[in-house]
């Protein structure tokens, strides 16, 4: 019986460090690395609407969503209209301080410079889409793809 329980911690101890940490590679020419503050200022004030993933290397689902960030950058991004950023959390914490993300990965979406929710018709909030006062999408937290397109498209439309 001790064999199964020792053999369980074992597993449980290589999985966390054979965990992959190396850098999500970013597959897109239109998405925005943003390496410090003043360059996310600066895709901000350049755009009219920006969608911010904030991720960490280390996250699965962080993992998970990013080819879907990727090609949603890739079909809808539109120079002066709309943009798309990743702000890595444990390279520009002050960033993700900024925004008052709490985990990972979170979409956050901007409008002239600022956060603003956006809306989008039949969403409902859950665990992984926060709404606004008024029922907006305010962020989507999670690898939630499905909320994340149709956000991106009110976003283009609008």
């Amino acid at each position: 019986m001790w064999w199964y329980i020792l053999a369980g911690v074992a597993v449980l101890v290589l999985s966390v460090l054979l965990q992959d940490r190396s850098p999500i590679p970013e597959t897109s020419g239109h998405v925005h690395k943003i390496a410090d503050p003043k360059e996310l200022d600066t895709v901000l004030a350049s755009n009219k609407s920006v969608v911010v993933d904030f991720y960490a290397d280390w996250c699965p689902p962080c993992r998970a969503i990013a080819p879907v960030f990727s090609k949603l950058a890739d079909e809808n991004a539109t120079k002066g209209k709309l943009a798309f950023a990743k702000v890595n959390v444990d390279h520009v914490k002050d960033v993700a301080g900024r925004y008052g993300i709490t985990a990972m990965p979170t979409f956050v979406f901007f409008s002239y410079g600022k956060p603003e929710p956006v809306a989008v018709e039949g969403i409902k909030g859950s665990s992984s889409i926060v709404l606004s006062d008024d029922g907006r999408v305010d962020r989507v937290r999670g690898a939630d793809a499905a909320t994340l397109k149709k956000v991106v498209a009110a976003l283009k439309s609008s």
